[in-house]
């Protein structure tokens, strides 16, 4: 067997050479292109750009690799190279181990520095005071639908969504011993114990259940008190070296969560892009209709519409609305421009790639 094996180790260590110095290579030249940018003043992180790289990926892949591990990896590279031109900084709802944390590595890969925040609020605090250069915030599952504060932040700040990353939630239940042998209490973020209520019913219906700022919050809880379970992803499980008691617990086995990259960043487009906005009808009849009508007309593809109460105590609502397309496509622009005729309010909250899963 080591006779067999002799020739293909030494084959891989020089295909090994040769990609460490292929990647030395790439790294110099976007020590260049931090250069250009430097004396432009364009910024570093440019998500359409990466995106089509990504794409491209899949596009030229011969195989055996699949698509997503050679996604991951290219992101990795991308990282790395662009910690040479700048290292970025993004603020996101932590403490560390939650599925934002994961999020942020998901768009950005790990050659970034994070900077954990006890609240969304805080997110959007942090990068608008630019101590973050970005902020990655929860926008909606495909459970329990959107999340509210997010929307109700987006609607004031200066900043603009830059980017989108989908995460596949798969919740644990989690204890110091992994067992639940003298758990009195399971502790989770709101939304993860309404995602797993139903598991929950059928196994312990009697445990109390409380509801804490994030799942990594309640990971180490349960790290620090052994009458805790936690409900929380396996990257919390690791990092706070707690013990499964059962894996998959969500009552969706297809559960996932959005996220929204903000910042000062406006990307140009990608080629699959995504547009966001935030609109209010005029108190006239047939004024919905009038709105969503200018996408139809102009061939624009409306993929979310979400209401949320204007909080006026007048029944006004806002309407989120998400359209395929970039701003600077012709046919968006024009039925935005028209849309935004017809609307008593309208914002752009931002045009970016779509997500890549």
């Amino acid at each position: 067997m080591n006779d067999k094996l002799k020739p293909l180790r030494e084959k891989i260590d020089a295909i090994d050479a040769q990609i460490l110095d292929l990647l030395n290579q790439r790294a110099q030249v976007a020590q260049e292109v931090g250069h250009v940018k430097a004396e432009t003043g364009a910024p570093v992180f440019r998500p359409e750009r990466e995106a089509q790289v990504l794409r491209g990926v899949a596009e030229r892949n011969p195989g055996p690799m699949g698509n997503a591990e050679l996604q991951t990896i290219w992101r990795e590279i991308m990282s790395a190279c662009r910690s040479l031109e700048k290292r970025v900084t993004v603020a996101f709802l932590g403490p560390a181990g939650t599925y934002s944390e994961q999020a942020v590595y998901q768009q950005f890969g790990t050659a970034v520095d994070v900077l954990p925040c006890s609240s969304i609020d805080e997110v959007f605090r942090a990068t608008e005071a630019g101590t973050a250069e970005f902020g990655v915030v929860p926008v909606e599952n495909s459970t329990e639908g959107a999340i509210g504060r997010t929307l109700d932040l987006l609607l004031h700040t200066p900043l603009t969504i830059s980017g989108e990353v989908s995460i596949a939630v798969r919740h644990s239940l989690l204890t110091a011993t992994g067992n639940m042998d003298g758990v009195k209490v399971i502790c989770a973020h709101a939304q993860a114990l309404a995602q797993c209520q139903i598991w929950l019913n059928n196994n312990y219906p009697d445990i109390e259940r409380r509801a804490v700022s994030s799942n990594a919050e309640a990971a180490i809880m349960a790290r620090d008190d052994k009458t805790i379970a936690a409900i929380a992803g396996e990257r919390a499980g690791v990092r706070y070296s707690l013990g499964t008691v059962k894996a998959n617990i969500q009552d969706d086995p297809h559960n996932r969560t959005r996220f929204a990259v903000i910042g000062s960043l406006q990307p140009g487009p990608s080629g699959d892009d995504r547009t966001s906005l935030a609109l209010a009808a005029p108190h006239k009849a047939g004024s919905i209709y009038r709105l969503l009508g200018s996408l139809a007309q102009h061939g624009v593809s409306m993929t979310r519409f979400e209401s949320r109460p204007a909080r006026t105590g007048t029944w006004e609502y806002y309407f989120y609305v998400d359209v395929q397309g970039h701003i600077q496509d012709e046919a968006v622009a024009r039925a935005l421009a028209e849309l935004q005729g017809n609307a008593a309010f309208f914002k752009m909250l931002g045009s970016y790639p779509v997500s890549l899963t």
